[in-house]
């Protein structure tokens, strides 16, 4: 099943995808399109009447966990850090621009 990829089919693509191409890339761009076309038509010839849908290859699975502090907050020890402080806030020099 040859798929035939016109001239003015080539043109709005070029004008959708905003491209100026040579005579010569619209050429190859023309036969790779419907070489592709043609691969989609053979796709389409398998019988997949049994087979599941599916979004992924592989299975998808929640990875999310339940957000719980377990080492703490840490405050003092990054404060005890700081080369000054403000009661429980870091005192950073005032920057301007």
């Amino acid at each position: 099943m040859a798929n035939v990829i016109t001239d003015e089919t080539m043109d709005y693509v070029g004008i959708l995808a905003k491209l100026e191409l040579s005579e010569e890339e619209k050429e190859r761009a023309k036969k790779d399109m419907e070489e592709m076309l043609d691969y989609i038509d053979k796709l389409n010839e398998l019988d997949t009447t049994d087979v599941e849908p599916m979004s992924h290859v592989f299975p998808v699975n929640n990875v999310f966990r339940e957000d719980i502090v377990t080492n703490g907050d840490g405050q003092e020890m990054t404060l005890a850090n700081a080369p000054e402080r403000n009661g429980d806030s870091l005192l950073v020099p005032k920057t301007i621009i």
